[in-house]
């Protein structure tokens, strides 16, 4: 798969046009179920249907560890990567929970943990073992991070052949924020201290240390802006690389994307910076606490749907917005028009 030519169609505008008539003739005054009526059209002219279906989604959680934590830019030890996994793997997590209650279809892939995982049940597309620490060494090779991507491709494709009809992806990796943030500072140009947050907790004394890691990172490493292949090789993250890939091949397949949080939305960006049109197959999700969300929320141009607060990652903010787009669908199939319930309009 060459990720730079692949095919990403255009939206059905003319569906569109044909879902906003129809939804104009259900029985509710014009425009009052506001941006549920945006969305049921922005589904259409995705899935070129005039009653789209986003039943069952694919939940895809990308595992990868990264070599910037020797810098203590985490509040949690490498370990918990690992750790984590197997909690995926014995349904324990925030995600697993929230697939279940949607009825995902789920799967972890280790694409770069820095250990062997001793366990079943979980796919193995390891890259290599961790990236390494930024501050030193670029993160990967390029090779390496197209290799990654088309990992996220090729697990993205097999989910939409087993019949997905959304894709949510999520990530797991301790010390994930740094590269996200790092990559935010590259594609918006915005000074680091407005876009490094708390992360999964780290102290307000380190938050000072996470920018000037992340500052000495971009200043040494020289990722090229016009390059997202070059940011992802040098200041990136394997499992941010798999998610990248994803929705790459979700948006060839007139599949839906539900877009996370922080980590998640940096990975649309260079979605977006592969292919503009892509972007056209995403929904934000919800806005993330990070205060680099917003920036990069802007940066995708999207309006996320929920704001509970959220700085989890895993794909779990996403799953909790799913019902949404589901209500969404339900009221295009399922509400009487005005004819058939022999409503007057006058």
């Amino acid at each position: 798969m060459n990720i730079v030519t692949t095919a990403i169609p255009p939206l059905d505008r003319e569906m569109g046009q044909h879902v906003r008539a129809y939804i104009d003739t259900l029985t509710k005054p014009p425009g009052s179920l506001g941006r549920l009526e945006e969305l049921a059209i922005q589904l259409a002219e995705m899935t070129s249907e005039a009653f789209p279906v986003v039943s069952p989604p694919g939940v895809i959680v990308f595992a990868a560890d990264h070599g910037v934590v020797e810098e203590g830019v985490s509040a949690f030890p490498q370990e918990v990567t690992v750790q984590m996994v197997m909690n995926f793997l014995n349904s324990g997590a925030a995600i697993n929970v929230f697939s279940r209650q949607i009825g995902a279809k789920f799967e972890v892939v280790d694409i770069g943990v820095a250990a062997d995982i001793e366990a079943d049940g979980f796919v193995n597309r390891k890259i290599r073992y961790g990236t390494n620490n930024f501050c030193k060494l670029d993160a990967m090779t390029r090779e390496e991070a197209e290799q990654a991507i088309d990992v996220g491709y090729e697990r993205a494709e097999r989910m939409i052949q087993q019949g997905i009809k959304c894709l949510i992806v999520g990530e797991m990796g301790i010390g994930n924020t740094t590269p996200s943030s790092a990559i935010a500072a590259v594609l918006s140009g915005q000074d680091i201290s407005e876009l490094v947050g708390r992360g999964t907790g780290i102290a307000t004394e380190k938050i000072r240390h996470k920018q000037e890691v992340i500052t000495k990172a971009i200043r040494e490493r020289r990722p090229d802006r016009k390059d997202p292949i070059d940011i992802l090789a040098k200041i990136g993250g394997l499992e941010i690389a798999g998610m990248t890939g994803a929705m790459l091949a979700a948006a060839a397949n007139r599949i839906p994307i539900l877009v996370d949080g922080f980590i998640c939305t940096i990975a649309a960006l260079l979605v977006q910076e592969i292919s503009e049109t892509a972007v056209d197959y995403m929904i934000a999700g919800h806005r993330s606490v990070e205060p680099g969300h917003e920036i990069a929320l802007k940066l995708l141009g999207k309006k996320p749907l929920l704001d509970l607060d959220l700085r989890l990652g895993e794909g779990s903010g996403a799953a909790v917005a799913f019902p949404i787009l589901q209500s969404a669908t339900f009221m295009l199939k399922e509400m009487a028009t005005f004819a058939s319930a022999g409503i007057s309009k006058e």
